[in-house]
């Protein structure tokens, strides 16, 4: 099985603060993938993150989302890539200092967009990785768009991308909440494209500067995805929880909310 792991923005960063970087947290979550390969040495890992408080607020700054046309927009653009570069090596450094073998792919340079909506990606590379039980390791990116000139990738976009040709059964979505939270502040259970209409009006933005959707559009993507895919479930839990992965993946445990097609 192919499990792809995201990192929230809210859990790698202090999403109010620019350029803030929660090390301890990636270590805690490196050592829980440690662990997860030795009890599951037969499982591929992606690891994805967002970008949290370094990509959002320059690509809030330049409004990358909505398109690329001018020469100041282009070079907004390319600062937008290069501080979410800049978080991954961040991440990337824990993960080696933890012994992982992650690798880093750049999505900018496997996957454009037309339209805000990722093209397929060119997986070859990311097979030989998994392969050879290396991770690799993917962000929310720039995205060069042949409609609107350039846009923004979430981490959720770019797994969309991926669970098919990497023929992934799980996606794992941590945060700095318990899951999809209903109106008395408690996780929602499970989401379904059945329940989902009655769910939405729930579901607010981001706790901090957020420029692909908060809350509302992940789960939105994540419906899409599991209508699209038969038998994939999606998972969003609290990364600061302790040992959440290994009680998920190994432990069998419930946590968070599921979101899964009936």
């Amino acid at each position: 099985m192919t499990v792809l792991i995201k990192l929230g923005g809210s859990l790698v960063t202090d999403k109010s603060r620019a350029r803030s970087f929660r090390r301890d947290a990636v270590r805690n979550i490196a050592r829980q993938l440690v662990d997860l390969r030795a009890a599951l040495p037969e499982t591929r890992i992606v690891v994805g993150h967002g970008s949290g408080s370094f990509g959002h607020f320059e690509a809030r700054l330049y409004d990358t989302v909505k398109g690329v046309d001018s020469a100041d927009d282009w070079l907004g653009f390319a600062k937008v890539g290069a501080v979410a570069t800049e978080l991954s090596l961040l991440v990337l450094g824990e993960m080696l200092a933890a012994g992982l073998p992650v690798m880093r792919f750049q999505p900018s340079s496997m996957l454009a967009a037309s339209d805000r909506q990722a093209r397929p990606p060119s997986v070859g590379p990311f097979m030989l990785a998994l392969e050879r039980r290396l991770i690799p390791l993917i962000h929310g990116d720039i995205a060069l768009d042949t409609k609107i000139g350039g846009t923004i990738l979430s981490t959720e976009a770019l797994f969309a991308s991926l669970v098919e040709p990497l023929n992934a059964g799980r996606i794992i979505l941590l945060g700095d909440v318990a899951g999809v939270l209903d109106e008395s502040g408690a996780p929602i259970a499970s989401i379904t494209p059945e329940s989902f209409p009655r769910i939405a009006p729930l579901l607010g933005g981001s706790g901090g500067v957020d420029v692909t959707g908060g809350m509302l559009g992940k789960v939105q993507e994540m419906i899409d995805l599991v209508q699209r895919r038969a038998g994939l479930e999606v998972v969003i839990a609290n990364g600061f929880e302790r040992d959440v992965l290994l009680d998920l993946l190994v432990g069998g445990a419930t946590r968070g909310t599921r979101i899964f097609a009936q």
